[in-house]
Parts: C-alpha cells; structure tokens; sequence
C-alpha cells in the first residue's frame, strides 16, 4: 500500500473538470485508488466521479491518496504528480 497527503491549492477545490480528468487518469492503473478528507471523515473511490463530487473537497483541504494493488509502485508517484499539476 501506497498513500501520499496533498493539500488542495485549486481555488475551486476538486471541481468537475479536474475530477473527470482524474477518474479518466485512473482508468488505466489495475490498483484500488481511495482518496480521503480527514477534517470531513469521508472517503471516496477515486475512480467514480460521482463519489469524488460528492465528497465537496475544497481549498485548503488536505486529502490522502491511498494505492493499493499491483500496480502500486508505479501508480503512485505518477498519481501524486497528477495532483501537483492539477489541484
């Protein structure tokens, strides 16, 4: 298991476009991709757009970004720049 903290920098949080970009990104990594927020006690698969809408994460929140499975190792650090470049 992988996971990385990130906080959001985005001024709109994860809004729709970035999240449609992210879900698409996943498609392609075989691991389960989780993302949480910790102040909000929620959780989402970060493969479902729906379920990454719905967890509302806004400026300043800090998520953690849990890889797990076999493709890990090389899903991670890939996820994590996507992060940087996107939120």
């Amino acid at each position: 298991m992988k996971s990385f903290d990130y906080v959001i920098k985005d001024e709109l949080g994860i809004h729709a476009r970035p999240a449609g970009i992210l879900v698409k990104k996943l498609q392609g990594v075989k691991s389960s991709v989780m993302i949480a927020v910790k102040a909000k006690e929620k959780s989402a698969d970060a493969k479902r757009l729906m379920a990454v809408m719905k967890m509302a994460v806004k400026q300043g929140d800090t998520v953690t970004v849990t890889i797990e499975g076999e493709d890990e190792e090389s899903a991670a650090p890939e996820i994590e720049q996507f992060f940087k470049e996107n939120f």
